[in-house]
């Protein structure tokens, strides 16, 4: 279980001089690998909720991790409680309940921050990493719920992100389809539904697949690339106007 940290605008929001500094983080040398690092970075991002719901359901909980294209770690990441209204508490089912009660995150709720604070700080912590708006993709696990409240409730935060995701759920289920032996043994969660342990996790699983499923770098050479990209385009309807 991962506590919250309500003063994430200390040092969590800011990059560590040690990994400011190296070739992970993409220093501004100049360099051919900082350039890639800077363009190909990750903002994963975790919220609970207590529900699914756009129209009734509050955010309670919003965590962002920013790796480089290896998924490599930039930070230590930001991990906020937002104190929800009351209204919306009232309607949570009990399974969401329970949920939340096992935890720890319900009982500390109400020294949560507001949703204003908490846009601010995630905000200041991913312009650390990526300056540069409308770059970096958003990364997670079924992660179109999570830029559903996003755009509801931290607008700024949501429009400084790709309009791409990174969605690990998709693998997944493309590896239970096709890779059914590595599905089966991809490792097992435990973060309790909390929302930088969950991106941690998520991160986790990508390296896993990544290692179980994709192709070793550099993969294969162009001329057979091209060859299978010809195999598989799609020709134009002669009867589509």
């Amino acid at each position: 279980m991962t506590e919250p940290v309500n003063d994430a605008v200390g040092p969590a929001a800011h990059p560590s001089s040690d990994t400011a500094n190296g070739t992970a983080a993409g220093t501004a040398n100049g360099t051919e690998g900082s350039v890639r690092s800077l363009g190909d970075r990750i903002v994963w991002v975790d919220c609970e909720m207590t529900g699914l719901s756009l129209e009734r359901d509050a955010l309670v909980e919003v965590a962002a991790l920013v790796t480089d294209f290896e998924l490599n770690q930039l930070g230590d990441g930001i991990d906020l409680v937002v104190r929800p209204p009351q209204e919306a508490l009232d309607q949570m089912d009990d399974f969401v309940r329970d949920m939340h009660k096992t935890s720890g995150l319900l009982e500390v709720l109400d020294s949560g921050v507001t949703l204003q604070e908490a846009e601010h700080a995630v905000l200041e912590y991913v312009r650390a990493w990526v300056p540069e708006p409308r770059k970096a993709p958003l990364g997670g696990n079924t992660v179109a719920t999570d830029r559903g409240f996003l755009a509801r409730d931290m607008p700024t935060l949501e429009q400084h992100l790709h309009y791409r995701i990174i969605d690990v759920s998709s693998i997944k289920e493309l590896a239970r389809r096709w890779y059914p032996r590595a599905y089966f043994a991809a490792p097992v969660k435990s973060g309790g539904h909390r929302a930088l342990a969950d991106i941690r996790e998520s991160i986790a699983e990508l390296r896993y697949y990544r290692e179980a499923v994709f192709r070793d770098p550099p993969g294969l050479d162009s001329a057979t690339l091209r060859s299978l990209a010809a195999k598989h385009v799609i020709a134009p309807d002669p009867t589509s106007s």
